[in-house]
């Protein structure tokens, strides 16, 4: 599960009259528990899968169903309030989207470690689409290979078997 973070209260009081506003346009009911979901994870920095969630949820006593969670993660997926990543396992990834700044993953084959990198990819993102007069919402970009720590773990089981 992500870490737990001291977030703002401005930044909730806006992603909770962000789903306010997208639950009355799309006639769903204002729940608690949606909200509940909404905070939890907006007190949380980096990525999460549901289960992991759900699991903390259930923990600290929150009155939350698996049924509730998901179809919540759906309507914070429409309303563009949590991104969804899928970085090569079978288990989905998510984090939240409003307050976070522009990022791109590092993700090991090996162990499965997802960094984030602040990049100079929004620069070129920014050139090309100038120079192709393309207007960009948003770009991702997922970047894979082998992480420090199991480079270094397989260096030193080769020199442990010579």
């Amino acid at each position: 599960m992500a870490e737990k973070k001291q977030v703002s209260t401005r930044l909730l009081d806006t992603v909770k009259k962000l789903l306010t506003d997208y639950l009355e346009e799309h006639q769903h009911r204002k729940t608690p528990e949606r909200f509940a979901i909404l905070e939890e994870i907006y007190t949380r920095t980096g990525h999460f899968d549901v289960e992991a969630l759900f699991m903390y949820m259930k923990e600290k006593n929150y009155r939350v169903s698996r049924a509730t969670l998901y179809n919540t993660m759906d309507l914070l997926l429409d309303a563009k309030l949590i991104v969804k990543h899928q970085f090569g396992k079978n288990i989905a990834q998510f984090e939240r989207v409003y307050g976070n700044k522009q990022h791109d993953h590092l993700i090991c084959v090996e162990c499965g470690e997802v960094s984030e990198i602040d990049s100079e990819v929004a620069d070129i993102v920014k050139e090309v689409a100038e120079r192709t007069e393309f207007t960009v919402s948003h770009h991702s970009l997922y970047i894979y290979g082998v992480c420090k720590k199991c480079k270094s773990r397989k260096v030193g089981n080769l020199e442990n078997n010579i």
